[in-house]
């Protein structure tokens, strides 16, 4: 048994123990890979802590005050599951046995930090709009905002650098106007899709989105139900606050009550030990009967969002960390040292997909995160199934293209890919009329992020039920007004796409038309 006073030792990046579930772990080479940086741990170092109810703790977040010898902290279940989580990744030598916990503080005695302070001093003070009054999906933003955390709402709502890729997602849609056609008989219209080989009643599914438990203690639950009841597919983020196993037995107890609908996709980003962790998170996905594989590509680093970066600060600040963070990234004697914001692998590329097929099998692959039709086009030539047109919700390149700009790119110099693969979107869709812009320029189908991840904030599995017949109403809407009855018929007669092409590449259409495959 380690007592309470040799885990008070090692509080440093020299040597760094944590408590989690009672038992200490030396996580100090772990310190420049953790994906919130090396503070994200060092304010947990060394401390003997116990849980304590939050005076903060909202019914949205299931928020705990660690009190400890040296002060306070404040965490989430959810930080605390994953930490958990993560432990059993350490190896043998890093597990130092369980930990002589002393008596903790009363928590009369815990000084809440300022932040902690002011989310207690304005919790409760907006009340929720009725779930049958809300009509459109950026209300469901505006009700989230009343009941998140600060820490919860700057990691939904947070985008990179100068939010110009965030803002330009939604921008864009407006550069594209629809062509109607009238005088037709539209009092029949089927919205069916299938979407990586599953069929869904619209043409919409679930985005990978990571840490729902920040919005509701059942965090992806209610994304699972939501989407099983509406019978469309969910893709849940490597980064689940819900383990996948539990996901799939949500989805099987729902398929029992919904007449076997649902599907669930795994959204897999490579690990920094890329082939291990890769095929590891491979097997489990299998093991689990994922119908698709969605491989991220565009996280070789992450983004640098400000609004994150200012949070984790104040906490550094609060905790009493106020060594930066940059000084121990660009600084080092280590002649490998790790990748500035590399929470991923870093050395991901187009050979590696060999092997991802080998392992993964003939259901599909994705590659989400592309913005090129050169990249497109490669992705067609190393025979994936699908492409997933995405900036990352503007939070990773900032000025990277949104993926209506990707989409017409596509059809302008390379229309021929469409018949090659599928073509999903995502990023600043909020409106049926969206989805149908998307469809017309060639988009099989359309994810949504945020707006489900503020659904399920404020009222759970039926809000995001909500959403998803919010969207299913404006989509039909939009199709009757339109004049058409199937999907299929939609084609770029009828959009006009004038505006948005003069935003388009500057690209050699006859190289690009002499590179088809």
């Amino acid at each position: 048994m380690i007592s309470s006073a040799e885990v008070r030792l090692h509080s440093s990046r020299q040597s760094c123990w944590v408590i989690i579930s009672g038992k200490a772990y030396d996580v100090t080479s772990f310190l420049d890979q953790h994906p919130g940086g090396p503070n994200a741990i060092l304010r947990f170092a060394g401390k003997v802590y116990h849980i304590i109810p939050s005076r903060c703790m909202s019914d949205t977040e299931s928020t705990v005050l660690l009190g400890c010898d040296g002060g306070s902290l404040v965490a989430t279940a959810t930080e605390l599951e994953l930490a958990e989580t993560n432990a059993l990744t350490l190896t043998e030598a890093q597990h130092l046995g369980p930990v002589e916990m002393s008596n903790g503080p009363e928590q009369a005695q815990i000084s809440l930090p300022a932040f902690a302070r002011a989310a207690e001093k304005n919790e409760s003070t907006n009340k929720q709009t009725p779930l049958s009054m809300l009509q459109n999906l950026d209300e469901f933003e505006t009700e989230a905002r009343k009941v998140l955390s600060e820490k919860a709402w700057i990691y939904y709502s947070s985008a990179s650098d100068t939010l110009f890729s965030h803002t330009n997602n939604r921008s864009a849609f407006a550069k594209i106007s629809l062509r109607p056609r009238t005088l037709r008989n539209v009092a029949q219209v089927s919205m069916r899709r299938t979407i990586m080989g599953c069929h869904s009643s619209l043409p919409v599914f679930v985005a990978p989105a990571a840490l729902a438990k920040l919005g509701h203690p059942d965090g992806e639950l209610c994304l699972v139900r939501g989407a099983v009841r509406s019978d469309i597919p969910y893709c849940p983020s490597t980064y689940s606050s819900v383990a996948h196993a539990e996901l799939t037995e949500c989805l099987q107890e729902e398929r029992r009550s919904n007449e076997g609908r649902g599907a669930l996709f795994f959204q897999l980003y490579a690990p920094i030990n890329k082939r291990e962790g890769t095929l590891k998170l491979i097997a489990d996905a299998k093991a689990l009967d994922y119908q698709a594989l969605v491989v991220t590509v565009d996280s070789a680093v992450i983004g640098k969002r400000e609004a994150d970066d200012k949070y984790k600060a104040m906490l550094d600040y609060e905790s009493g960390l106020s060594d930066p963070q940059s000084l121990h990234m660009f600084h080092t004697l280590n002649p490998n040292p790790p990748v500035p914001r590399g929470a991923h692998s870093s050395t991901l590329e187009w050979d590696d997909l060999k092997w991802i097929r080998e392992a993964w099998g003939a259901r599909p692959i994705i590659l989400k995160g592309l913005a090129t039709v050169e990249d497109v086009e490669e992705a067609a030539r190393r025979g994936v199934e699908g492409v997933y047109l995405s900036n990352h919700g503007g939070r990773q390149l900032d000025f990277a293209p949104s993926s209506l700009h990707t989409l017409l790119e596509i059809r302008t110099f390379r229309p021929d890919l469409f018949d090659k693969l599928e073509v999903y979107v995502d990023g600043g869709y909020r409106r049926g009329t969206d989805v149908i812009k998307a469809l017309c320029l060639g988009a099989r189908a359309v994810g949504f992020g945020r707006p489900f991840m503020y659904s399920l904030s404020g009222y759970g599995t039926e809000g995001v039920c909500r959403a998803i017949e919010i969207l299913s109403d404006e989509i039909q809407t939009a199709m009757r007004l339109m004049g058409v009855n199937n999907l299929d018929q939609l084609d770029t007669s009828y959009v006009n796409t004038a505006l948005l092409k003069l935003e388009m590449p500057q690209l050699d259409q006859k190289r690009m038309l002499g590179s088809k495959l």
